[in-house]
């Protein structure tokens, strides 16, 4: 923490909580201090000049004063909304989705510069709409390695057999794949298909740019998503709120969709 009173940083809102009648208890992600919480006075009077740099999911550049509990917000100036993001239901919540594992991953006051970072792109990709899906592999993945949580995708966790190119399991508790001779040590252990681990290692491995080029069917899209969200529940010991959300959101919208079909028909 800086030393004194009043500093400066950029930062994203990723939790807001009210508070007495007018405040708000605002987490902030930033690059340097790591995640911190602070207090927003006046920030829900409908005159209020900081309200609007304060919003989930916005990029801001903030000026605090340090305080005996929480820090104050006491100016606040927007660097980027992401107002494609906020437009779109399903990107508000995949964006509310990466926000709330950043918040359960991240320990108070601890900095994680890299890990900022890909938070940031990945709020930019989502408000791009750049294949939405890959950006929260790609993030989940990468957010599991830069956390100390990095799957073992190469050899068996076990054995420490090189990996044949063969039906495989993901063991949460062992933090990464087994081989057919050890998956039965691990009785929550789940199948995971060759395509599956070949795609996991290129996301693990490569830059964006390169993942982006991907086309996945549907089936190993599944397939991807229960991997990852299983091994980040068992890492978490909870569910994540915004996941149930965001499931329930994309069948509604599927269920939407058929029907206005169904009438147009």
């Amino acid at each position: 923490m800086p030393e004194s009173r009043e500093y400066a940083t950029p930062a994203v809102i990723i939790r807001k909580i009210k508070l007495a009648e007018a405040d708000r208890i605002l987490t902030l992600y930033t690059p340097e201090y790591g995640k911190i919480e602070a207090v927003a006075k006046g920030v829900r009077k409908p005159k209020s000049k900081m309200a609007g740099h304060l919003e989930l999911l916005t990029y801001s550049q903030l000026n605090l004063a340090r305080g005996r509990n929480l820090d104050t917000v006491i100016g606040a100036q927007t660097i980027d909304s992401f107002i494609n993001l906020k437009n779109d239901l399903m990107l508000t919540s995949s964006g509310l989705y990466a926000a709330e594992l950043i918040n359960q991953f991240s320990v108070a006051h601890s900095s994680n510069p890299a890990l900022f970072e890909l938070f940031l792109e990945t709020l930019d990709r989502l408000a791009r709409a750049e294949s939405p899906e890959l950006t929260l592999r790609y993030f989940e993945l990468h957010l599991l390695d830069l956390s100390g949580y990095r799957p073992q995708l190469q050899e068996c966790v076990a054995c420490r057999e090189a990996l044949k190119p063969v039906e495989n399991a993901f063991g949460p508790g062992a933090g990464g794949v087994l081989c057919p001779n050890c998956k039965f040590e691990y009785p929550s252990a789940l199948p995971i298909s060759v395509d599956a681990l070949k795609v996991l290692r290129l996301l693990q491995r490569s830059a964006f740019e390169v993942v982006i080029r991907l086309k996945i069917k549907a089936e190993l899209a599944c397939e991807l998503k229960m991997i990852l969200s299983v091994y980040i529940r068992y890492i978490l010991e909870r569910e994540v709120k915004s996941a149930t959300w965001m499931e329930a959101l994309r069948d509604q919208l599927a269920t939407d969709d058929r029907q206005q079909k169904k009438d147009a028909g």
